[in-house]
């Protein structure tokens, strides 16, 4: 998906903008601007800090507004069907950061952290920032422990799909 994302703007605007446009996109964030960026021949060390703050700059604004948004939404014919599935998909990925032991609110706080960083920094569909966010919210994870924990994980997550995406390449090209 990428791919397609790179060939149809590649003659259009410059390549770091076309990766911050990747990394801003909810499907594909910073993993698809990291794979953008290597198909573009960006530099890692320019395409590392724009892809993340592509992957970024809608997380405060996501945590924040989400639940407001979702209402607006389901009051429209067009969006309620996709903000239903979402909260359902949300529903079911927050079962992950749940904990049994409400007694112990900090510890239930680490735990949902870690699993939130997991959730974020393993690149497997389906997981990443934006869903990150909407599993937080969806436990109720307060803004301050959940954004910087989406953050490490988008570190985490970019520093693993770097490997994959410049270090192997340049392993197998020699």
């Amino acid at each position: 998906m990428a791919e397609t994302v790179v060939e149809f703007l590649r003659d259009k605007i410059p390549p770091e903008l076309i990766i911050f446009i990747v990394s801003l996109l909810p499907v594909l964030e910073l993993r698809g601007g990291l794979i953008a960026a290597a198909l573009l021949h960006v530099n890692w060390w320019v395409a590392f800090p724009i892809c993340v703050i592509g992957n970024m700059l809608p997380m405060p604004f996501i945590l924040l507004f989400l639940k407001k948004i979702f209402v607006l939404l389901k009051k429209t014919k067009l969006f309620r069907k996709l903000v239903e599935r979402l909260e359902r998909r949300a529903a079911v990925k927050s079962k992950k950061l749940e904990q049994t032991d409400a007694k112990k609110q900090k510890r239930r706080i680490w735990y949902q952290m870690g699993a939130l960083f997991l959730f974020v920094a393993i690149p497997l569909p389906g997981t990443g920032a934006w869903t990150g966010a909407l599993v937080a919210d969806a436990v109720n994870m307060r803004i301050k422990h959940s954004l910087p924990t989406i953050f490490v994980g988008v570190l985490a997550a970019g520093l693993l799909i770097s490997f994959i995406s410049y270090v192997i390449p340049g392993w197998v090209n020699g």
